[in-house]
């Protein structure tokens, strides 16, 4: 060994030997551990020779991309001091490329002696190297042709989350069901392309660990959501062990046209509490890389796991920032969704929009290309931010989910919500030069009921996740209309696939960015588990073969809808005269009578119907008007008659969209006033009149 370069942190082949870094500002001592192929044996323990600053360094020459090694670091086992160094705990480098497996639950994994008075206090000399997996040297390098990102604008986006194993676990025909190959598969490109998404935004797919008290259950960590190693794809993924088959699966959806972003979780690790297991970052430096309380022996739980990643820390932060970019550069990925991002933002005087982590990534000239998204809440103090994010940050708006699900269960005072979500919410979002498209819209997520579960249950049913049915949320504004979930009556399920339509379709004519959940289009359920994060199993996975082709069919067509008309994907606000602040308007609500709502009218908590007319919005250039109007109406309630906003110039009103009558082909209105069924979505475009 000699002593290498500080400058790159992790194993970097060089096409002669391997440069090994790791970064440790309290440790005393850094060792190499390497393996035998088969990763049985620890075939040398080699201390990295050099230190600049806080880096560990050296280079072994001769080495090659399949080596096995991993780490253990030697320093104080001090918890009162936030020190927790165990040299007998192999540890996974946090820089590595990918990892043989998970690790094997096993007293010995801890830094201390279970059972012990003060248990996190004593100190466990068991060699962990048998239950831990290996790191891998790997040279990422791919030959990725003419692959060229989609660059899709943010204002044409549909975004389609999805679990890899959960999207293709059940798909007949599908070569390497549950891996990144699987879902590059023909049959999946061509079940997506024909949905007309335009953006595939996974689960965590960064290496993760199965909780040990789910593993003692039976169970699995199944959605990833306890980070074991920030740049490692999960090995669960890959069919045959190799970083290609990801880099496979981007370049095959961006052949597709179809861009792929990454649910990425950076608040916190699954290292956990101090009773939790020593499995990396804990043994390489603890007091660096979480937030530790007031006494250093524990740690701040913003984020509800038992631990914070300590954002702060320069070294940590450039982690993260190694991490993302990697993903980008050598993965080509296309974007970001942050998990509990608020935890990401806040200092020790809380949440704050110009905290480290934001304004790195605002100044990087690689990450401010792809598309950020932030889940903009946690459990801390302040932690609920929707609409607090600097840009160019688009955030989860949970205030449309729940906005639009009352909106059609029948609660009373829902209209005006109803008009701020479907403008792009612009009380949370229009401040700071933010885009309308700053409002990620859904409906459901993976975290909740499905669609068909909003429609089938009035309350949850968790009981198989082990914990006598007290996870997952209590209040899911869903509605069972009658049966509490499957029924043969045929009112019921009629009633139940019309207010899928009704969702759906609001979903896809609002302004701002439009996410849908993979298996809604086909009707998929959870048998009413609204926190399906254990269930690797067909509770979890999507059931294609009970796929509703109906509603398939319906929503190919409102996507279809979207992109032919810009006028629901505009990047400015729409206004209407009260709030314009040029004065001309491009909204405009009415009565179903046609005559335009007051301010006192929005007060009338009897309203069930909202009609809007929307048109581009003042100040966009030229080329993007191409149209010159929609009228909308959304009805929950009982029939009624609408008049149209009257035409002149050889114009007409065509009917294009009918959630009653989902089959049916645009067609003018030659009739006045028109009857709205009852519980119905109608979208009319005005255009040249056909005679």
């Amino acid at each position: 060994m000699t002593e290498g370069r500080p400058h790159t942190l992790g194993a970097t082949f060089d096409g002669e030997g391997v440069n090994f870094a790791v970064f440790s500002e309290h440790a005393r001592r850094m060792t190499l551990c390497l393996f035998s192929p088969d990763g049985k044996q620890e075939t040398h323990r080699i201390d990295l020779p050099e230190r600049d600053g806080d880096v560990w360094h050296g280079y072994v020459a001769g080495l090659r991309p399949g080596q096995l090694y991993g780490l253990r670091a030697d320093g104080p086992y001090a918890p009162h001091m936030g020190h927790r160094f165990n040299y007998h705990k192999l540890l996974i480098d946090p820089y590595a490329k990918r990892l043989t497996g998970h690790p094997q639950w096993h007293d010995a994994l801890m830094g201390y002696t279970i059972g012990s008075p003060d248990a996190d206090l004593s100190f466990d000399t068991r060699d962990s190297a048998p239950y831990m997996p290996r790191c891998v040297v790997e040279d990422p390098s791919f030959n990725w042709g003419r692959d060229t990102a989609p660059n899709t604008p943010i204002a044409q986006s549909v975004i389609y989350e999805a679990h890899v194993k959960g999207l293709t676990a059940l798909r007949q025909g599908v070569p390497h069901r549950g891996t990144f190959l699987g879902l590059a598969s023909d049959q999946m490109l061509d079940h997506m392309t024909r949905l007309g998404i335009t953006a595939l935004e996974l689960l965590p797919v960064q290496a993760f660990l199965n909780d040990r008290f789910l593993v003692e259950k039976g169970l699995v960590n199944y959605w990833g959501y306890q980070t074991l190693g920030f740049f490692a794809p999960d090995p669960r993924y890959m069919a045959h062990a190799q970083l290609s088959e990801f880099q496979h699966m981007v370049a095959r959806l961006h052949s597709a046209g179809i861009e792929v972003i990454l649910d990425v979780v950076y608040n916190h690790t699954c290292e956990g509490s101090e009773l939790g297991p020593t499995l990396a970052f804990r043994g390489l430096d603890n007091r660096s890389y979480y937030r530790l309380a007031q006494d250093p022996r524990y740690y701040i739980n913003d984020t509800g796991t038992g631990n914070t990643v300590n954002i702060e820390h320069p070294m940590v932060l450039r982690m993260v920032l190694d991490s993302l970019r990697y993903w980008v550069q050598v993965m080509h990925v296309d974007g970001f969704r942050f998990d509990l991002c608020s935890t990401l933002g806040r200092t020790p005087t809380g949440f704050d929009r110009g905290a480290a982590f934001f304004d790195a990534i605002r100044q990087d000239p690689v990450l401010t290309k792809v598309k950020l998204i932030a889940e903009p809440w946690d459990i801390g103090p302040g932690g609920y931010q929707v609409g607090g994010f600097p840009p160019p940050f688009l955030e989860w708006n949970d205030k449309y989910r729940d906005g639009v699900r009352r909106f059609w269960r029948g609660d009373v005072g829902q209209v005006p919500t109803l008009a701020d979500r479907l403008t792009g919410s612009a009380l949370q979002f229009d401040h700071s030069g933010r885009p309308a498209t700053s409002s990620v819209n859904f409906v459901t997520a993976h975290d909740g009921f499905t669609l068909m579960d909003v429609v089938s249950y009035d309350t949850k049913h968790n009981e198989a996740n082990g914990e006598e049915n007290r996870d997952g949320h209590g209040e899911n504004v869903s509605d069972n209309m009658g049966v509490e979930g499957p029924t043969e009556d045929p009112k019921i399920a009629a009633a139940r696939a019309q207010r899928r339509r009704n969702m759906l379709a609001t979903l896809l004519l609002s302004q701002g960015t439009p996410m849908i959940l993979a298996g809604d289009e086909i009707g998929n359920s959870q048998r009413g588990n609204n926190n399906a994060y254990c269930q690797d199993n067909p509770t979890g996975w999507i059931d294609w073969d009970e796929a509703d082709e109906d509603l398939m069919r319906f929503v190919r067509r409102l996507v279809a809808f979207r992109k032919d008309h810009p006028i629901l994907r505009q990047k400015r606000f729409l206004h209407s005269r009260e709030r314009a602040v040029d004065g001309i308007e491009d909204l405009f609500w009415r009565h179903p009578d046609g005559t335009p709502m007051s301010n006192e009218d929005w007060g009338d908590s009897s309203l069930r119907v909202l009609c809007a007319e929307m048109r581009m919005a003042s100040g966009t250039p030229p080329y993007a008007q191409r149209e010159e109007a929609l009228f909308l109406v959304f009805n929950a309630g009982d029939p009624v008659v609408v008049t149209l906003p009257p035409t002149a110039g050889g114009r007409q009103w065509t009917l294009c969209i009918d959630t009653n009558t989902p089959d049916a082909l645009p067609h003018p209105v030659t009739r006045a006033p028109l009857k709205v069924p009852a519980r119905s979505v109608l979208a009319f475009v005005l255009e040249p009149s056909r005679d």
